[in-house]
């Protein structure tokens, strides 16, 4: 069932989930992940070359604890982690698809 929103109760939704994603490097982050795939913190680095070692780190580590990101560390030699969405996580990529179909429709 879904829930009844005020104005109010809407606005103060919108703000807890943009907190959830604030930050410039969240979404692009997300994007990578999307459609199931699994992303080393290597892979990161060469796929957002403008973002830092500690930007990155601190980025996935709220990702992780806000229960968007999943992270797995195997035990070896050098260590390997790996990333992934949630399963809630991945009920985002509709919600950003359509911010982007929203963008396009400015650009035409």
């Amino acid at each position: 069932m879904s829930k009844l929103y005020t104005p109010a109760s809407a606005a103060s939704g919108v703000e807890h989930v943009l907190r959830l994603l604030e930050g410039r490097w969240k979404l692009i982050i997300l994007f990578h992940l999307f459609d199931g795939k699994v992303q080393r913190y290597s892979d990161f680095e060469k796929l957002i070359p403008g973002i830092s070692q500690k930007m990155l780190a601190q980025q996935l580590r709220q990702l992780e604890a806000d229960g968007i990101v999943s992270r797995t560390v195997y035990p070896q030699v050098p260590p390997k982690v790996e990333y992934r969405l949630t399963e809630w996580g991945q009920a985002l990529c509709p919600a950003l698809d359509a911010m982007l179909k929203w963008a396009e429709k400015r650009e035409d």
